[in-house]
């Protein structure tokens, strides 16, 4: 059986801002550095064998 799902804190002051911030300021990867994630994904798939 699963165990229960503990509540999310609640942050205050400092930490809220610095959380809030954070979200609102997120900055994507460049595209050759998604390729080349991807890339190394595409590689590490073909060696793994995942059953569902």
């Amino acid at each position: 059986m699963a165990k229960p799902i503990k509540e999310t804190p609640v942050l205050y002051d400092w930490d809220a801002y610095r959380f809030e911030m954070a979200a609102r300021n997120v900055v994507p990867y460049p595209k050759e550095e998604k390729e080349r994630i991807m890339a190394v994904f595409e590689e590490v798939k073909k060696h793994c064998a995942f059953s569902v």
